[in-house]
């Protein structure tokens, strides 16, 4: 394989896939939220750990 056929393969199949790549019922912004309850539960119960300091 040379590296233009492989780069037209790569080019081809990135146009194939124009609609994102995400799932319709996947919500950025109920996964973003998601992602910070849990971040600020972590931080929450890494400073009840670190009650000495």
């Amino acid at each position: 394989m040379s590296l233009t056929s492989t780069a037209h393969q790569l080019v081809t199949v990135a146009a194939e896939g124009e609609h994102g790549g995400n799932h319709e019922s996947l919500s950025p912004y109920l996964t973003g939220g998601g992602a910070l309850v849990v971040l600020l539960l972590l931080l929450w119960i890494t400073t009840r750990f670190n009650r000495d300091r």
